[in-house]
């Protein structure tokens, strides 16, 4: 886990502890402010539109998807394709190894 008080970056995967979406996972793809971030997955929350979450209601993991922040950073945007894509490796390296 990451420290609370450092910023969420661009591409960071996240689990969601409160809400309707609770346990799933999903992508930063937007930080407003200090408090609160944009997220997507590209599945049910497309990037068109995302969701204003709090960042107390998730819980940050310690992977930073390069292709989703590159993509953000150089374009602007990114498709939900490539959300969709690291979420689904993220699961299959980490949490398929871990024996969930």
């Amino acid at each position: 886990m990451k420290d609370p008080e450092t910023v969420p970056q661009l591409g960071e995967l996240v689990r969601i502890v409160k809400g309707r979406d609770k346990d799933q996972y999903a992508c930063i793809i937007e930080v407003l402010d200090s408090r609160f971030v944009r997220i997507a997955d590209g599945d049910k929350r497309k990037v068109d539109r995302a969701k204003k979450k709090n960042i107390q209601h998730i819980e940050r993991t310690d992977f930073v998807s390069p292709e989703i922040k590159n993509s953000i950073v150089e374009t602007g945007r990114v498709t939900n394709a490539k959300l969709r894509f690291a979420i689904s490796s993220y699961m299959n390296e980490n949490l398929l190894k871990e024996g969930e």
